[in-house]
């Protein structure tokens, strides 16, 4: 006997009034674990489209390490919508929301941020959802930041510490990557940081946003993590 299932109301509305799928279709769907179902659908309900379950498959992530991406939201909440989605369609694990010493933005809206993980995760052929976090105080993250991570950066603008290029401390394997808010870490946030084993690390030779900065440490681990596996 083959197993069956229950898309979540959302989906349901979306799969039957929007794709007006109908009993008899089938459709392809996955659980944020790593996997991935081919079913067919029994009845098309908008409050609970019920499935068949035909075949199952593992679809594993496409990148070996863990890439962490802790990030103070910005002050324009759209540009921080933009930044999750788009790490979300390159590739990574968790996101975390850093609550930090000179953040003009305390307060984001997990759900709808949520909802676009969920969608950029679908976009972008992905079995996986990546782990949504914060607000969490900066020294808390700190506290808890595993020593175990390969490797640990912090994106800091200053020249009054010495800083390194993120392509000569990142060679692959697992990444935390911190960036901060539009006025940067504190210089408390930085020493407590560098003791906790965060490197400081640029992005290139431009002063860049907080979101163009995390981008870029998503597309940089990305690419060298690609050349490690050539």
């Amino acid at each position: 006997m083959k197993e069956s299932g229950i898309l979540p109301e959302d989906e349901s509305v979306h799969c039957s009034r929007v794709l007006r799928l109908k009993s008899g279709a089938e459709i392809d769907t996955v659980d944020g674990d790593g996997n991935a179902y081919h079913c067919c659908i029994l009845d098309s309900n908008p409050k609970g489209v019920s499935l068949e379950i035909l075949s199952v498959t593992s679809e594993p992530k496409c990148w070996k390490g863990s890439l962490t991406l802790a990030v103070a939201p910005t002050k324009n909440a759209d540009r921080m919508e933009w930044l999750v989605e788009k790490a979300v369609e390159m590739g990574v694990d968790e996101i975390v929301l850093l609550k930090c010493d000179h953040s003009e933005r305390k307060v984001m809206k997990l759900d709808r941020l949520h909802r676009i993980i969920v969608s950029a995760m679908k976009q972008s052929l992905k079995a996986t959802l990546p782990l949504l976090r914060g607000p969490v105080p900066f020294g808390e993250f700190m506290q808890e930041s595993p020593a175990s991570t390969a490797c640990k950066v912090m994106g800091y603008c200053s020249p009054t510490v010495e800083r390194r290029d993120f392509g000569q401390v990142f060679h692959g394997g697992d990444l935390t990557v911190l960036v901060g808010p539009e006025g940067d870490f504190s210089p408390s946030e930085v020493q407590s940081a560098m003791e906790a084993g965060f490197v400081p690390v640029t992005f290139g030779m431009s002063r860049l946003r907080t979101e163009t900065a995390a981008l870029y440490a998503v597309a940089a681990f990305h690419v060298i993590e690609n050349l490690n596996n050539d």
